[in-house]
């Protein structure tokens, strides 16, 4: 027996609403019934995009249509919590695009909705449910990296684009941390970070993170909007083997390194280094934004919890959260937002 037709409204039309608006149009037993946005030019483009799509500016028409099962969120950075809360509270499923808030206060008052409520929040946490990564999971998971994972470093590098209303830890470094605690699969008891205004006052360009977790695993992130390189890329030492995930390998994205040290049966005590095989496992190339999407429905169908729900998204808030107060003590007296966290506009 074939089920209902599940109707998904998408809020926010600027730069990654349209993707969800495609892929939640396009699943089966999906229809996109609304796209939102309080820009006219943005909702004559979807309309072009989506014929048939109802159009209009204010949420709250979402909100008010008992018809709707789920709203997608892709609006800016400083209303993520409190318009989840509303679409929670309106008897709505809620996907919202990371991070789930700008503090942890926030957060926990989205998370608490859902709770209430007893709707699915997930947060688009997209690297989580990359192909890539997910191998980066499975070879740690299962041992092939060696009894214990000993570190991760990962790179978010790109002369990109200069902001004004959010720092490199915020603008970059939510995509980072979300790997990092789903790779880990605990908490960091401590976290660390250094960064520096160069072009904006005031506004971290480059940020160096440090993150050490009690099973002895530690973590170091490199963003920056201020660099010659573009990477996006993940490194697993493991007491056996190492992996990296390379998200701008176009077919390469997973690269194992048989390397490491073995103690020399010729001398007790004495450590010599392997250099063995290098491999790259096959990995599907599917867009991941589908896969996240697929996810969302799914948990709506079966009544589960996301991967990236929203108490993993909470997560993310808080480790981001203490890293900007390591970065400026002062400025998370009054709450995030005082210095690079986002700030509404």
């Amino acid at each position: 027996m074939s089920l209902p037709q599940l109707r998904i409204g998408v809020a926010g039309l600027g730069y990654w609403g349209p993707n969800l608006a495609r892929n939640f149009g396009s699943l089966p037993g999906c229809e996109l019934a609304y796209c939102c946005d309080p820009s006219e030019q943005a909702r004559a483009r979807v309309a072009a995009q989506f014929p048939g799509v109802r159009t209009c500016a204010e949420l709250e028409e979402l909100l008010a249509d008992p018809t709707l099962d789920a709203v997608a969120l892709a609006t800016p950075v400083p209303t993520h919590a409190e318009l989840a809360t509303q679409v929670l509270e309106a008897g709505k499923h809620c996907f919202v695009e990371k991070p789930l808030a700008q503090s942890v206060a926030a957060g926990e008052l989205a998370v608490a909705a859902a709770e209430r409520t007893d709707r699915v929040l997930m947060v688009g946490h997209l690297l989580e449910y990359h192909p890539g990564v997910q191998k980066l999971k499975e070879l740690a998971r299962t041992g092939e990296l060696g009894e214990r994972i000993y570190y991760i470093y990962g790179n978010r590098l790109n002369l990109g684009k200069l902001r004004a209303d959010e720092n490199a830890l915020w603008s970059l470094g939510a995509h980072d941390v979300s790997v990092v605690l789903y790779l880990a699969e605990e908490d960091p008891y401590e976290v660390v970070a250094h960064g520096q205004s160069y072009v904006r006052e005031g506004v971290e360009d480059v940020v160096f993170c440090f993150l050490r977790f009690p099973s002895g695993l530690s973590a170091h992130l490199h963003l920056s909007w201020l660099d010659p390189h573009k990477e996006r890329r993940f490194t697993v030492v493991g007491s056996r083997r190492m992996a990296t995930f390379d998200d701008m390998e176009l077919e390469r994205k997973v690269t194992v390194y048989d390397k490491g040290f073995d103690e020399d049966s010729r001398t007790y005590g004495e450590y010599i280094t392997r250099s063995g095989d290098i491999f790259c496992p096959r990995i599907a190339n599917v867009e991941p934004l589908r896969i996240e999407c697929e996810h969302f429905v799914e948990c709506i169908r079966r009544g589960q919890r996301p991967r990236s729900d929203g108490v993993s998204g909470l997560r993310v808030v808080r480790v981001l959260e203490e890293l900007q107060r390591s970065l400026d003590p002062a400025a998370l007296q009054a709450g995030v937002g005082a210095a690079g966290a986002p700030r509404a506009t």
